[in-house]
């Protein structure tokens, strides 16, 4: 097909509800830095480029779909909240959101500590050189195994998540000579005001032992009488992609509150208190994320205030950014396949990759926005839904999106702020091959993760 308009689609607003759709941009070329990695750009051709490295050559080079991280990106965010919060406070990179050995390093040398919740994101830690005390090892059904290999390795701290699993911490680490640093997570019955499978303070669901009805209390007294543990805090985490920091302050008032009950009942003030992490990153034009300075003060003021009420000493805070660093380094890179326009509907423009590579808008509902990278475009805006190759209909990669109505097979389309949580939760639907992560910077381009193949695939396939 060649790169003429193709047949009329429908308009927007035909389509779309008033008050359910933002019109087209100004310039359909324009890139916005909320939403894109901080050193890409359009070259003099037009041409997209990351990292000094146009867009055109890393397709060519690594194929498609793949991620593409932006590290000078990566490595300038984990500063900010590393200085953000100074040297009285401790940042933990959510490693759930993207973990690669390369990744581990990185945070090392920026002086990040690592949050993990699985054995084998603590094997890749341990494995890229990341200093077990600082590490914290999270999640809600540890195994006895995943336990003592925590222990064993000498992680600076296990959040427990229920009340077998305290007594099954101290009992292993008692076994192996040690005495565990832990905290406990308690779910303190905040609305996050975000998606409900994202929400994790409220108290029906998984995670955590429930302040309400003492049982948090109760965890503290069970925790305090036995040898194997040192209960160093509190944890709370009340849901991801969070930009009212009011869910924050409810939450610190009422873990402050506890941390209050602790010291009249044991005479102890616990010296640390984390409240996780779920700060939102832009994915669209529409979102407007804090900048971790602004999040620094205001956590530290809530909780420094809450203390001074309750007159308690101010506990040292901790808090987990996974996405908040990660999610905007990388884009998903793909190429235009089939681009169908229905009449009175919406164009629906296809590509080699999909749920498969982001689960997020099917599981999550979640919005995205898309550009036309491998090239500039003069013609018309036209509405369009980016879908994938997959057998599912619900198989949707950005919902609605305005792309150039002059769009063809073979062109480049870019996905940004997917650096957090699409490749975590990739899959092998319809035996996709789970693409590549590519790393840029100052003019090189590297695989950190490589790209699936189908002897992978068979191998794993003893059939």
């Amino acid at each position: 097909m060649s790169r003429s308009a193709h047949p009329a689609g429908p308009r927007y607003a035909d389509v779309l509800p008033e008050g359910h759709y933002s019109p087209p941009p100004a310039d359909l070329n324009a890139l916005d830095p909320k939403v894109w990695a901080r050193t890409v750009t359009r070259d003099e051709d037009g041409v997209v480029t990351v990292g000094g490295i146009a867009v055109t050559e890393l397709a060519e080079r690594f194929g498609t779909p793949a991620y593409v991280l932006d590290e000078a990106d990566f490595r300038a965010r984990a500063r900010a909240w590393r200085t953000a919060f100074g040297n009285d406070a401790d940042v933990f990179y959510a490693g759930k959101a993207f973990l690669s050995r390369a990744v581990v390093r990185w945070l090392d040398e920026e002086g990040l500590n690592l949050d993990v919740c699985s054995g084998t994101e603590l094997a890749t830690a341990l494995s890229a050189g990341m200093p077990a005390e600082r590490i914290a090892f999270h999640g809600n059904n540890k195994s006895t195994a995943e336990i003592h290999r925590a222990v064993e390795a000498g992680v600076g701290r296990i959040v427990l998540d229920s009340f077998q699993e305290i007594v099954r911490v101290a009992h292993i680490a008692q076994s192996l000579g040690k005495r565990q640093k832990v905290q406990i997570r308690i779910t303190v019955g905040v609305e996050a005001h975000t998606h409900e499978f994202i929400a994790t303070a409220h108290e029906d669901q998984k995670f955590g032992i429930p302040l309400a009805g003492g049982q948090a209390a109760e965890a503290v007294r069970r925790a305090l009488q036995l040898d194997g543990i040192e209960l160093i805090g509190i944890h709370s985490h009340i849901g991801s992609q969070i930009f009212d920091m009011s869910g924050f302050e409810v939450a610190a008032h009422r873990v402050v509150r506890l941390l209050r009950e602790i010291r009249d009942e044991h005479g102890i003030e616990l010296p640390e208190i984390d409240l996780g992490g779920g700060l939102g990153i832009a994915y669209t034009s529409d979102d407007d994320p804090r900048e971790p300075h602004e999040i620094a003060k205001a956590l530290t003021e809530i909780v420094t205030r809450e203390c001074e009420a309750a007159r308690l000493r101010a506990p040292r805070i901790s808090v987990e950014p996974g996405r908040a660093v990660v999610g905007p380094t990388a884009f998903t890179l793909y190429e235009v396949g089939t681009i169908k326009p229905l009449e009175g509907l919406r164009t629906y423009v296809s590509v080699d990759g999909g749920m498969s590579d982001n689960i997020r808008t099917a599981l999550y509902d979640a919005e995205y926005s898309v550009a036309l990278v491998s090239r500039v475009s003069g013609a018309a805006p036209m509405l369009v839904r980016v879908v994938g190759k997959h057998c599912e209909s619900g198989d949707i990669v950005v919902k609605d999106a305005f792309l150039p109505a002059d769009l063809a097979p073979g062109d480049l389309i870019a996905v940004p702020a997917t650096g957090a949580y699409c490749r975590s939760m990739a899959s092998n639907y319809n035996h996709a091959l789970r693409p590549p992560v590519v790393a840029v910077a100052d003019g090189e381009a590297r695989v950190i993760v490589r790209r699936e193949t189908e002897e992978d695939l068979l191998r794993l396939d003893v059939g």
